[in-house]
């Protein structure tokens, strides 16, 4: 399932977020070595979606709408510049492998603060498919 941007208002990219890849090869769109990313997200994008904007594929086998457990990151820091998890967050990542109390899903982590914010993406997390949208 390809990722679709999301529907709801963005400013302007000011907020500056760290991309750890324990795994690069598996998940850099161009199959890079590239390690970190440093990027600007958007107040209202999620993690995931500023992810998958620049090449970074995250799994995200349910399409980003907290049905899974696929999308599992660590926030390095900057916690409290995310949205607070929901229940259903909660729940679903609770089912992630390789929990520990700094995991969220991508997918619900929506940027609410100035940062700066650090995502590491698990060696575990690899995109075997890669998606092209129709």
């Amino acid at each position: 399932m390809h990722l679709k941007h999301s529907d709801h208002d963005h400013g302007p990219p000011t907020v500056p977020v760290k991309f750890i890849l324990e795994s690069p090869e598996d998940v850099n769109e161009d199959g890079s070595d590239k390690a970190e990313h440093e990027l600007m997200a958007a107040k209202g994008e999620h993690l995931l979606e500023v992810a998958v904007e620049h090449g970074i594929n995250i799994e995200h086998a349910c399409g980003g709408v907290c049905a899974c457990s696929t999308c599992h990151v660590y926030i390095d820091e900057g916690m409290d510049s995310l949205s607070e998890p929901t229940e259903d967050e909660d729940d679903r990542v609770e089912e992630a492998p390789g929990l520990e109390r700094n995991s969220r899903l991508s997918c619900q982590c929506d940027v609410i603060g100035d940062g700066p914010i650090v995502v590491r993406v698990p060696a575990w997390n690899r995109n075997a498919i890669k998606e092209v949208p129709h």
